[in-house]
């Protein structure tokens, strides 16, 4: 508590000092004659470096996994395992995840409103605000100090802290909306809001607790047992929904049309796959409790809303390849909208595997297996991932104000790069995970357990250097991007843009 302390206090005296630098431009932030890009610049970069540190922490921790005696700190215990493996994932889904969703959002909101963000400094605010809870997040696991639930480890006070940004950001969205020049509201942006006002409603009532003290890092959860048990994953599952998956749509239903110059190819089936997955998604949270205290009613309605789920998400595919129809030959000249297109494919290829393994029988195989780490990375590296490079490469050139990406060579070779990554990451952990469960329940003719524990550990030894390997070209991948964007940023003088559409013939679909 005394760390985090500390960081407060540097970042009140911080932001106290930005504001007495920042207050001769008071006449900036109130002129609604341009758009705030500033701070979608800095989330960019914030994205891009967020991206590096926490895939950087995978490949240690998954080095760690194939080479345990290599990569153990004895006298650094915060650089072993148990303290990495958070810092990784939220690393990459809060902080780089999150930052790409905040920088884009905040870029998409503007164009398709014809508005200036809402809130003055707000937007600021909220930006600061969340690398603000990444640090604070971050030293904690790192000190070893978590609220102990999975996907949603920082303690108490650094929930109550993102409490606050997210309801500044709330408040960015919604009043950029109301002030919106333009009378339609464009999908995205439903896709966007959804996102957050359920993740909103996913942490409060998640992180309900009673601390033991205003000066403790440590708290009871509100809820015990079964009950926290299924609090914990319908939070997790909906973190997955709306934080990676509705957010992240969000920017497919922009970016990609964007990029082939083209309207979304069906705007009323994008309609039917958002109300699709709001009413859907919100349900299929149990499925990663079966074979556990859970009623069995409720794992059978998981069960039954996660395969329900398999038809909305196949039709946001779908729809986002085929905005592409008149216009595949892009593909051969432009990496970027590559990007975009393996992304749906990842897409559609993990939306598929998440109704299977959702399935009782399947799942008795699956269940604590790395099978299920290989199908989470195929959507995270593969999902979102791939559509974030996209977005970034998208956005660095027109925030900038730039005629091209500095080498498009380069994302070419990321793009490979990171394609042949996922492919050895994944693959590597569907062969360990099915030999794990087969291995788990093989039992020979007296009823013993055929292997043991220790033999089955040993037999994921090659699996895990694949894996290990899979993950260096991906990080290796993302280095080369960042040296493209800084590059691409490095390039001639900025202007301002004005507020003006880009064809003024263009008008939105209905």
């Amino acid at each position: 508590m005394t760390v985090h302390g500390w960081i407060f206090l540097g970042a009140a005296i911080t932001a106290a000092l930005g504001l007495v630098f920042t207050a001769h431009g008071t006449a900036l932030q109130n002129d609604q004659s341009t758009y705030s890009d500033g701070v979608i610049r800095f989330g960019v970069i914030a994205s891009t470096f967020w991206g590096i540190v926490g895939m950087l922490v995978g490949v240690v921790i998954a080095s760690q996994l194939a080479f345990p005696e290599l990569l153990y700190f004895k006298d650094f215990g915060f650089l072993n395992f148990g303290r990495l493996r958070p810092l990784h994932t939220s690393a990459v889904i809060f902080a780089f995840g999150g930052n790409v969703l905040l920088a884009t959002s905040f870029y998409v909101v503007q164009r398709t409103c014809r508005a200036r963000l809402f809130g003055g400094m707000l937007p600021w605010f909220v930006f600061w605000g969340y690398q603000l809870f990444i640090v604070l997040a971050a030293t904690g696991y790192l000190m070893g100090v978590t609220s102990g639930q999975e996907y949603a480890e920082p303690t108490w006070h650094v929930d109550l802290w993102l409490t606050v940004v997210w309801v500044a950001y709330l408040l960015v969205f919604l009043g950029t909306l109301w002030k919106r020049k333009e009378p339609h509201i464009y999908v995205a942006n439903w896709f966007y809001l959804a996102f957050i006002v359920t993740i909103a409603m996913l942490h409060v009532v998640n992180n309900l607790a009673v601390p033991t003290s205003p000066f403790a890092t440590t708290s009871y959860p509100l809820f015990g047992g079964v009950q926290n048990a299924l609090t914990q994953w319908w939070y997790g599952h909906n973190a997955v929904g709306f934080f990676l998956t509705a957010g992240f749509l969000a920017i497919m239903y922009y970016f990609i049309p964007k990029q082939v110059n083209r309207p979304v190819y069906s705007y009323q089936l994008s309609i039917v796959h958002f109300w699709a997955l709001i009413f859907i998604y919100i349900w299929a949270g149990p499925h990663h409790l079966h074979y556990t205290a859970l009623p069995q009613w409720a794992q059978t309605l998981g069960m039954t809303f996660s395969i329900i789920l398999w038809m909305p998400s196949w039709g946001g595919m779908i729809n986002g390849l085929m905005t592409l129809s008149g216009a595949w030959d892009k593909l051969r000249t432009d990496p970027v909208l590559r990007m975009f297109v393996a992304s749906l494919a990842f897409y559609g290829m993990s939306t598929f595997e998440g109704p299977v393994m959702s399935v009782r029988a399947v799942n008795s195989l699956s269940h604590y297996t790395d099978w299920t780490i290989g199908h989470v990375h195929s959507g995270a590296l593969g999902w979102v991932g791939m559509v974030s490079f996209g977005a970034l490469y998208a956005l660095t050139p027109w925030l900038w104000k730039r005629e091209r990406l500095y080498s498009l060579k380069l994302v070419e070779m990321h793009f490979w790069l990171s394609t042949i990554g996922i492919l050895f990451y994944i693959s590597s952990m569907w062969v360990s995970g099915i030999q794990q469960g087969l291995m788990w329940r093989s039992y020979n003719e007296f009823g013993f357990l055929t292997y043991s524990f220790v033999e089955t550990v040993k037999a994921m030894h090659l699996p895990y250097i694949v894996r290990a390997i899979g993950g260096l070209l991906y990080l290796i991948g993302t280095c080369i991007m960042a040296y493209n964007l800084w590059r691409t940023i490095d390039g001639a003088v900025a202007k301002k843009e004005p507020l003006v559409l880009t064809n003024p013939n263009l008008v939105p679909a209905e």
